[in-house]
């Protein structure tokens, strides 16, 4: 039975993932790529010539967590900023105090950190730009986004991105065994494990949710002299709490994950509900509408080339308009997109294509399709026997546009709809050897 002083200096403490937060190198779990021995952030660490950078990666990897390891190592002055709270004003406040201290002692640039740097806008990244130039801050961001996508060029180009990745079931087990073994409350449990399947998988690799289903399991113990661990008992306790959608945590992987299933499987109602549970959660609606376009390309594609239009302009309708009037546009491009007829065939066919080229970088462009802007060029014959399609019945005439030993390859293969059955009749018309009816039916 627990002791009702454990009891009290349980509810008394941080929660578990807090409590395990590791303060070393030596302690911090996965990321081997970036802080094992000889790795780019630990030789970064060691030398102690720090720059900025972005740590970029799914929750619960380590992010805020490495951040302030490399402060402490450092014995660095250590700002944080979240990206959804604060403003310009507050980015200018920190660089301004950073900026006085440096006046006054020779200590080294302050690091500061902001969470979720994708959120900021514009103006709030251009306030950093010149702190971070000319040394005065050390910026550490931390984003679950794309930085090609969410930060801005000149600051991106003044950080390195490092990728941080899911950890491993090794790595969730360490963890495991060090909360088990460590902790203050946990190792005065009589707790067994005897399956550890439901709660890795749960986990989906991030530590902050293994370790917080950990402490359910064990709580719903109270009072119990043993506690025991297994997947059918995870599994028990994680129904009776379910977590609501957190857009900065796994349920927002798995929302999105449904939500694009759902366009793709052509169900509007499916997909305009989990619309609503990712606008209920406050997700980022232009992280949507980029979402939205990226299926109009990749699964509708040819069968419905206006799909892509109607993505594209509800991007520039959203991030004109905001929230609350956003959700209607967004509605309405996930119903169309839905409700069309949907292909794959561009997708795979620049897949095929990709293959293919990276497999011979050194390919020669045909001699009758290079550009002649010299005489010289002339002379070794490019662009000769090039034939002028618009001079030819149809404005087309048969040659050849591919390189050498790649000849007649197709890499684009119509699908069966409206759109691209007319496109097939085209290419069968023109290339009746590449797209003949016999050759797609052995296909």
């Amino acid at each position: 039975m627990e002791k009702d002083g454990q009891i009290g200096l349980s509810a008394m403490l941080p929660p578990l993932p807090e409590r395990m937060r590791p303060h070393s190198l030596d302690d911090y779990v996965g990321q081997r790529h970036l802080v094992g021995p000889g790795c780019i952030l630990r030789n970064m660490i060691e030398s102690g010539a720090l720059s900025s950078f972005i740590l970029w990666g799914p929750p619960g990897v380590g992010k805020t967590t490495l951040a302030h390891i490399i402060a402490e190592t450092l014995d660095r002055e250590f700002f944080t900023l979240s990206a959804v709270s604060a403003g310009v004003k507050d980015v200018r406040d920190v660089i301004d105090r950073a900026r006085s201290r440096s006046l006054f002692s020779h200590a080294l640039a302050p690091i500061l950190f902001i969470d979720e740097i994708h959120r900021f806008n514009k103006a709030q990244q251009d306030a950093l730009l010149g702190a971070v130039e000319d040394g005065t801050i050390v910026l550490i961001g931390a984003t679950t986004e794309n930085p090609s996508f969410e930060v801005i060029t000149p600051l991106l180009s003044r950080c390195q991105v490092y990728v941080l990745k899911s950890l491993e079931p090794e790595d969730l087990q360490v963890l495991l065994d060090r909360a088990l073994r460590t902790d203050t409350i946990l190792k005065e449990r009589d707790i067994r494990v005897t399956e550890t399947g439901a709660l890795f998988r749960h986990s989906g690799g991030d530590a902050r949710k293994l370790l917080g289903i950990l402490e359910i399991v064990v709580d719903s113990f109270a009072g119990k002299p043993e506690v025991v661990i297994d997947n059918q008992t995870v599994t028990s306790c994680l129904q009776e709490n379910v977590a609501i959608y957190d857009k900065d945590g796994e349920m927002h992987y798995d929302i999105i994950s449904a939500f694009i299933k759902s366009v793709r499987g052509s169900d509007p109602n499916a997909a305009v509900y989990y619309l609503a549970r990712m606008l209920n959660g406050g997700e980022d609606p232009l992280f949507i509408a980029r979402r939205l376009c990226i299926l109009a390309a990749e699964d509708i594609g040819l069968a419905n080339p206006n799909a892509l239009l109607l993505a594209n302009s509800c991007f520039q309708v959203v991030n004109s308009i905001g929230m609350p009037e956003a959700r209607i546009p967004l509605a309405e491009t996930t119903v169309y997109l839905a409700s069309s007829p949907k292909s794959n065939a561009a997708y795979m066919a620049i897949a095929k294509a990709m293959d293919a080229a990276s497999k011979d970088l050194t390919a020669s462009v045909p001699l009758h399709l290079r550009n002649a802007p010299t005489k010289l060029m002339e002379e070794l014959g490019y662009s000769d026997g090039y034939k002028y399609a618009h001079d030819y019945p149809g404005n087309f005439v048969d040659q050849e546009f591919l390189p050498k030993g790649l000849e007649g390859t197709v890499f684009y293969e119509p699908q069966h709809n409206k759109h691209e059955d007319a496109l097939k009749a085209y290419l069968e018309r023109c290339w009746p050897k590449y797209y003949t009816k016999d050759k797609d039916q052995k296909g």
